[in-house]
């Protein structure tokens, strides 16, 4: 799996945990997806992904979008 599809999937999660938290503890939780979509939206952009960083660091094979 590349560090593309990682950063992706870990989003994803975040979000959807996001939304269960927020269902079943505190809507406050809902403001953990806005700031998971705010870092995709502006990663897009620029091409800067904190994760994706760390994940390189780490050795994880590149992908395209964050080489």
């Amino acid at each position: 799996m590349t560090i593309d599809r990682m950063v992706l999937a870990f989003a994803g999660v975040m979000v959807l945990l996001s939304l269960l938290l927020g269902y079943l503890v505190s809507p406050y939780w809902l403001v953990l997806a806005g700031v998971v979509g705010l870092n995709l939206l502006q990663a897009a952009f620029t091409g800067f992904c904190p994760l994706a960083r760390l994940l390189k660091k780490l050795g994880y094979r590149p992908g395209v979008a964050f080489g």
